[in-house]
C-alpha cells in the first residue's frame, strides 16, 4: 500500500515524526492526580484553527523552521515591480512579475489612470447592468474585440471569475468539459461549478484528446474544449491548428485562455492565434486577463456578439459584481496603445525567454518544455530544495518564486521565472548563473524532504 503523501510530498509518517519532535519540548500536561476538567454539556463550536487544511499548512512551516529555512511567500516589496524590485530596501533583479512588457508603470499608462479618476472616480459604484455603462468600458471591450480579432468582449473586475462565470454559467449538468491537466484553477473550479461531466486530458495529449472525444461527445448536450494559449507552470503552447481541425471534426465548443500569451505571442503580441497563423474566429471563447500585459486587473471574454450578449445579460459574475474600475479600464486601454505602437517591446520579450532557456540549458538546468516565451520553471524536484533554493537565491540578489504541491504535482517543484522585455542580458545571464550555483550546492548536500524525514528521526523521543 502505497504511503498518504501530505503538503510538500512529505509522507504522513515523516510528518508525524516531526511534529513528534516539536511536541516533545512544548509545554507538559497537567501533573497526575489532577482531575481533567469536565466536558461541557453544549457543543463547542468548530473553529478555524482547527482545520485540517490549515494544520497541514502549519506542518509545512514547522518543518521549513526545523531546517530554518524561511517562508518565501508575501515577501514587502516597495514600489514598482518590473525587471527590478525593491525588498528589505535591497534592490534585486525580478522574475516574479507578470508586467511582460513593461507597460506597468509607463508614464503613458499612468496618466491614463489618474485622468479617468479624475473624470469618472475610483470606482463606478455599483453593477453595470444596474448603474448604467460608462463610455471607458465600451471603447476597452471594443479594443480587446478588435485587437484580437473577433467581433466583441466583455470584461469583468476578476480574472479568476472570468474563467469560473464562463464556465459555471455556460455549461450545464447535461454537457462535457473537456480540460488539460495542467489547466489554471479558475478552469477546474469553473468547470466544477457548472455540473457538466468533466474529463482532463494529459498536457498537451491532443491524441488523448481526440479519444476521449471520439468515446464520449456523442452522449452529451454539449461539448466545451478548454486549453491555455501558454501554460503558466511550464511555459509551453498547444497546438491550435489542430485543435481547430478536431472542433470541425466533432463540433464542440473551444475556448482558449490567453492570460500569459496576449501580448506575449504573436509577432504583434495578439496572441497564440497569431503565433500559429490561426483565424481568431476559428475559436469559440477567447477568455484573457488585464493583470499581465495590460497592466491592470480583472479579465474578458471575447468572441461572437451572441456569446458577449449572453454573458452580459445572465452571467452571475458580471450581473452581481461592481463594473470594472474607471483607473483600471483606462490603464489597460493606454497599454493597448502602448503595444500596438511599439511592437519591438514583443519581439525584445522573446529575445529575453529565448535567451534564459539557452542559457539555462548550458548550465545544465532542467527548464522541462519551456518553449522560451515569457515563461521558464527551473525543474527541482523536492518541495524543501525548491523553497530553500528560492531563498538563497534572495541572498543573492535575485528574487523568484518557487511552485510546490498542490500547485504542481509531487516531486514536480520548481523555481519559475517570469521574463519582462525589460530585462537586460546582463541580468538572466547573471540569474542563470546564480541560480545553477546555488541549485548544485543544494543537490550536493542533499538537501530536502528527505534530509527534513532523517533529522525527525533523530529527534524523536526514544
Amino acid at each position: 500500500m502505497s504511503v498518504r503523501r501530505g503538503m510538500g510530498g512529505l509522507s504522513r509518517s515523516a510528518k508525524d515524526g516531526i511534529l513528534g519532535a516539536l511536541r516533545s519540548s512544548a509545554p507538559k500536561p497537567a501533573e497526575e492526580g489532577v482531575a481533567a476538567p469536565r466536558p461541557r454539556a453544549k457543543r463547542a463550536r468548530n473553529r478555524f484553527a482547527d482545520l485540517p487544511e490549515l494544520k497541514d499548512i502549519h506542518t509545512q512551516q514547522a518543518v521549513a523552521s526545523l531546517l530554518n529555512v524561511p517562508n518565501p511567500f508575501f515577501r514587502l516589496h516597495d514600489g514598482r515591480a518590473g525587471a527590478t524590485t525593491d525588498i528589505d530596501g535591497r534592490a534585486h533583479v525580478n522574475f516574479a512579475s507578470y508586467n511582460y512588457l513593461g507597460l506597468n508603470g509607463h508614464p503613458e499608462v499612468a496618466e491614463a489612470a489618474k485622468a479617468a479618476i479624475d473624470r469618472y472616480g475610483t470606482s463606478v459604484s455599483a453593477s453595470r447592468l444596474v448603474a448604467g455603462e460608462r463610455p471607458i468600458h465600451q471603447e476597452l471591450e471594443a479594443r480587446v474585440a478588435g485587437f484580437i480579432g473577433v467581433e466583441a468582449a466583455v470584461v469583468f473586475v476578476s480574472g479568476h471569475a472570468t474563467n469560473v462565470a464562463i464556465l459555471g454559467h455556460l455549461m450545464r449538468p447535461n454537457d462535457l468539459i473537456l480540460y488539460d491537466s495542467l489547466s489554471h484553477n479558475s478552469i477546474v473550479v469553473g468547470a466544477t461549478l457548472s455540473g457538466a461531466t468533466r474529463r482532463m486530458f494529459p498536457h498537451n495529449d491532443l491524441d488523448a484528446l481526440d479519444e476521449l472525444l471520439s468515446q464520449h461527445a456523442h452522449g452529451h448536450d454539449r461539448v466545451l474544449v478548454v486549453v491555455e494559449g501558454l501554460y503558466s507552470m511550464d511555459g509551453d503552447i498547444p497546438d491550435l491548428p489542430r485543435l481547430v481541425a478536431l472542433r470541425e471534426r466533432y463540433g464542440f465548443w473551444l475556448m482558449v485562455d490567453e492570460a500569459h500569451s496576449l501580448g506575449v505571442l504573436g509577432r504583434t503580441g495578439r496572441g497564440v492565434a497569431e503565433e500559429q497563423g490561426v483565424d481568431p474566429n476559428e475559436v469559440d471563447i477567447w477568455m484573457g486577463t488585464l493583470s499581465k500585459t495590460l497592466s491592470g486587473c480583472g479579465g474578458y471574454v471575447a468572441g461572437s456578439k451572441a456569446l458577449v450578449e449572453y454573458m452580459k445579460f445572465t452571467a452571475p459574475g458580471f450581473v452581481y459584481s461592481v463594473g470594472m474600475p474607471p483607473p483600471v479600464a483606462a490603464a489597460a486601454i493606454a497599454s493597448l496603445d502602448v503595444l500596438e505602437r511599439e511592437p519591438e517591446r514583443v519581439a525584445k520579450l522573446r529575445a529575453n525567454g529565448l535567451r534564459f532557456v539557452e542559457k539555462a540549458k548550458q548550465a545544465g538546468l532542467d527548464v522541462g518544455d519551456s518553449a522560451g516565451f515569457a515563461i521558464s520553471p527551473v525543474m527541482v524536484g523536492d518541495s524543501l530544495r525548491a523553497v530553500h533554493l528560492a531563498n538563497r537565491l534572495l541572498e543573492r540578489g535575485v528574487n523568484a518564486l518557487p511552485i510546490v504541491h498542490p500547485a504542481v504535482p509531487e516531486r514536480s517543484a520548481r523555481l519559475r521565472f517570469f521574463l519582462t522585455s525589460e530585462h537586460s542580458f546582463d541580468q538572466i545571464d547573471e540569474a542563470v548563473a546564480v541560480t545553477a550555483e546555488e541549485h548544485a550546492k543544494l543537490a550536493k548536500a542533499g538537501f530536502g524532504i528527505k534530509m527534513a524525514a532523517a533529522l525527525a528521526k533523530a529527534t524523536r523521543p526514544g
